[in-house]
C-alpha cells in the first residue's frame, strides 16, 4: 500500500504549521501526502528495534535476556536483521514518513508461531544456560497473528495505527486466513477501544510474561 510518496525530506521543525507561516503543513497534511507502506529491509532494524520495545514492553526483556535499554533494543535489531523468526524483517510492515521509519506492524500465522521462536530460545538458552526455557503461548494456530504494531509517540492520534491494521488484515485475507488476532493488555484501555472500533472482538483471556492480556479476534 503506498499514499504517495515524495523523495525530499525536512526537518522536523518544517512540518508544522505555525500561525505566523501558512506555507507549513501540520502532520495530519503530510501524513496524508506522503505516507507509505512498505516491506521492511534490514536497514531499518534501529528504528523497528526501537517501536517493537515500546510496544512490548518487559517482553522485550524475556525474549532478550537483557534488562538495560540499549542491549535490549541491540538484540532486538539482531532479531530483525535475521530471517526465519517472528521479529524478523520478513514479517514486518513499516509506516515512512520522507524516509523516516514512524510505525511498524508484525504479523505472522500463528501455525508458524513456535518454529519461529525457536531462534530466539536458542540464543536464549544459551546466554542463561538453561535449557528449559520457555516462551508463552500468544496465538491460535487457526489466526494470522498480529505480533507487535506501534506508531512513533509524536504522530500518534493520526491514524497511522488504523492503517498498519488494516495493512495486516489485507495481508491475512491475501494469504487464505479468516480470522485475525492479537493481544492487548488489561493495562492498555486506548489501544483496546482503538481495536474495537475497527471490529476486534474480546475471545478468552491469556497470560504472557506473567500479565493478563485481552485476546481478540476479527473476522476478516
Amino acid at each position: 500500500m503506498k499514499i504517495k510518496a515524495k523523495t525530499k525530506r525536512y526537518k522536523q521543525t518544517q512540518y508544522f504549521k505555525e500561525d505566523s507561516d501558512e506555507n507549513l503543513m501540520t502532520w495530519e497534511e503530510i501524513i496524508a501526502q506522503d505516507l507509505r507502506l512498505r516491506g521492511a529491509v534490514k536497514k531499518d532494524a534501529k528504528k523497528a528495534a526501537e517501536l517493537i520495545h515500546i510496544a512490548i514492553g518487559d517482553i522485550a526483556e524475556k525474549l532478550t535476556g537483557q534488562t538495560k535499554i540499549e542491549n535490549i533494543r541491540e538484540t532486538l535489531a539482531d532479531f530483525f536483521r535475521e530471517e526465519n523468526n517472528r521479529l524478523s524483517y520478513q514479517n514486518t510492515i513499516v509506516a515512512d514518513v520522507f524516509g523516516e521509519v514512524v510505525g511498524v506492524v508484525i504479523t505472522y500465522p500463528g501455525e508458524v508461531a513456535s518454529q519461529l521462536d525457536e531462534p530466539i530460545l536458542k540464543r536464549l538458552r544459551m546466554k542463561r544456560r538453561n535449557e528449559m526455557i520457555s516462551l508463552d503461548k500468544e496465538a491460535d494456530e487457526s489466526d494470522f497473528y498480529i505480533d507487535t504494531v506501534c506508531v512513533k509517540e509524536r504522530l500518534r492520534g493520526n491514524g497511522i495505527g488504523s492503517i498498519l491494521l488494516k495493512e495486516a488484515e489485507k495481508t491475512a485475507i491475501q494469504k487464505g486466513y479468516s480470522r485475525l488476532s492479537l493481544n492487548v493488555a488489561k493495562d492498555n484501555p486506548y489501544a483496546k477501544k482503538l481495536y474495537e472500533q475497527i471490529g476486534f472482538k474480546d475471545e478468552k483471556e491469556i497470560k504472557i510474561n506473567e500479565h493478563l492480556y485481552d485476546y481478540m479476534v476479527k473476522t476478516v
